[in-house]
């Protein structure tokens, strides 16, 4: 049997899934003061008659790392920082801590400029100093050459806890992107450590001893332990959560959109083919800019216990959240209240629903039931506007999905997926106002935790080969090779390979399942000096697609 966990902003899902059904669903409020008791008290209860030993997977999918990020509730960072001629780094700043140092490598991965080791040292020492715990270090081509991030680490280990390097974040060229997300995974890093420390061990004293995989922003797993490293990898694994929920119910040849309605936000999403939309570059979260892999999502901050009031004689919804609905306790009406009075929801108190709809319904001139119907229209309206207006952002752009780059391809949906709490009530309103085909897919309560428990391992390398300088590289997995000048195409590819099968099975992936693998981009340039050839660069990318794993076919019918 398998678990999955989603923590939400508003309550945590999560299942129990053996191969042929689910045997028990569950959902708690989250208690974003501790995290940490709301995602133990769901394993409690999820194992409550359960023997561990039968437990083999446990997937989780937080918001840690988003929360931190939107709340800025992060520590002090320090960032070293060499780039040699060009922009100045300076302009790409993440805080007080922050140092521009001598020494650069050029695009081939020559040293045009040496480290100062007295330099590092003097800021190290000052850096100390002033408190700091985590550093961050990112040369302008790392990717290319890693020696300077790799000596300017060696002084710094005496000084520090941990020591963040800008090649291991990816194998892409985008050195603003580079130091943002070095510095987001260096200020999450002590956050995510001891929240997920505590989880484990609270899990050995129950005598779950498997392994746990987190779920990334592009939809696939890796361990506890490989996290440690990219702790920024899990920003928005909820939204991942809900994408993955919804694709065994999307229509083949179709585009689809996915929209996943919570209590606080409701996250949009879209399937080309049952395939999830990519970033092709990586995700924006604020004022980072990063190198992180994920799905295309956006969220809206309109959910079943958003806050309604009356503005200047206009229904408003949202975006804030001041507790539940009042049906289940809260002090301000929602559109979970509206859903109760309309009589569409049979759970929590209805007199306290209808007390807060009819605060409304006075200050509009209308029925309670007038006004409970316009609030749980101008919800389907606000996110099916947002919903259209990403579409329209997104068709003036090329498209990338998981699986390949579409040139010219317009998304044209022609049916919506809901999961969350109020899926079942919300798509038949939705249908009915904008003639789509809309359901609700199977258990929607709990189809975002079943996709994080279905989710498989996705990982990524990157190559650069050079037969003049007679080398292989993947920096970001810290390896390197001689080669000869006959080496070729083949040999990159299964070179490839080789690494990416051993980093999947590092993070968590099953080794006699490893047949979603797929070359994603490949480059070859000659080397010519004074109209002599003189070599071949090679670079490739290869990855382990984002899917769902095997042997689970049966609870997804």
């Amino acid at each position: 049997m398998i678990i999955g966990i989603d923590v939400g902003g508003t309550n945590t899902d999560a299942v129990l899934l053996s191969s042929s059904s689910i045997e028990k669903k569950i959902k708690v409020p989250t208690d974003s003061e501790d995290l940490f008791n709301t995602i133990l008290s769901s394993f409690t209860r999820l194992l409550d008659n359960i023997d561990p030993k039968k437990i083999q997977r446990v997937v989780i999918s937080t918001t840690l790392t988003t929360n931190a990020i939107v709340q800025q509730n992060m520590d002090p960072i320090g960032m070293i920082v060499s780039a040699g001629p060009g922009i100045d780094p300076r302009v790409f700043s993440t805080g007080e801590h922050y140092y521009c140092v001598t020494g650069s490598i050029n695009h081939r991965g020559r040293e045009k400029a040496p480290i100062n080791k007295m330099e590092i040292e003097d800021i190290a020492k000052r850096m100390k100093k002033a408190g700091i715990e985590y550093v961050g270090v990112v040369s302008k081509f790392c990717v290319r050459n890693p020696s300077h991030e790799m000596l300017i680490k060696r002084i710094l280990n005496k000084y520090f806890k941990k020591v963040f390097l800008g090649h291991h974040v990816s194998g892409n060229l985008n050195f603003p992107r580079r130091i943002a997300t070095t510095h987001l995974n260096a200020a999450v890093f002590s956050l995510h450590k001891s929240f997920f420390e505590a989880v484990k061990q609270s899990l050995e004293e129950m005598g779950l001893m498997v392994p746990i995989q987190i779920l990334k922003a592009d939809g696939g797993t890796m361990t506890l332990e490989s996290s440690m490293s990219f702790p920024g990898q899990t920003v928005l694994s909820g939204p991942a959560a809900s994408i993955m929920g919804a694709i065994p119910y999307a229509p083949e040849n179709q585009d689809a959109i996915v929209l996943d309605i919570g209590g606080t936000t409701t996250d949009i999403a879209f399937l080309v083919n049952k395939a999830p939309l990519l970033e092709p570059v990586g995700i924006r979260r604020g004022q980072y800019k990063s190198l992180i892999r994920s799905l295309r999502t956006e969220s809206k901050g309109i959910g079943g216990d958003s806050a309604v009031r009356v503005k200047d004689k206009e229904l408003v919804i949202g975006p804030d959240r001041k507790g539940p609905a009042m049906a289940f306790g809260g002090q301000e009406p929602t559109p979970t209240d509206a859903l109760v009075v309309l009589g569409l929801m049979d759970e929590g108190d209805q007199e306290n629903a209808k007390e807060g709809i009819h605060k409304i319904a006075e200050q509009l001139c209308v029925t309670d039931e007038e006004a409970a119907d316009q609030i749980f229209k101008k919800c389907c309206s606000v996110i099916l506007k947002k919903t259209f207006e990403m579409i329209d952002k997104l068709n003036s752009k090329p498209v990338y999905t998981v699986h390949e780059f579409l040139e010219g391809y317009k998304i044209s949906p022609r049916k919506i997926l809901l999961l969350g709490g109020p899926a079942p009530y919300f798509a038949k309103k939705i249908e009915e106002l904008y003639h789509i085909e809309t359901d609700a897919v199977p258990e929607s309560s709990v189809a975002n935790a079943i996709g994080a428990a279905l989710a498989r391992t996705t990982c990524e390398v990157s190559l650069n080969a050079d037969t003049e300088l007679g080398i292989v590289t993947a920096h970001e997995e810290d390896f390197a090779e001689p080669i000869s000048k006959t080496y070729s195409d083949d040999d990159l590819v299964e070179t490839a390979y080789t690494l990416l099968k051993e980093k999947a099975v590092n993070s968590g992936a099953d080794p006699d399942n490893l047949d979603e693998v797929e070359v994603v981009e490949f480059q070859k340039f000659n080397i010519v000096r004074n109209f002599s050839p003189r070599g071949k660069i090679f670079r490739a990318k290869m990855q382990l697609k984002p899917g769902l794993i095997k042997g689970f076919e049966k609870v997804l019918q």
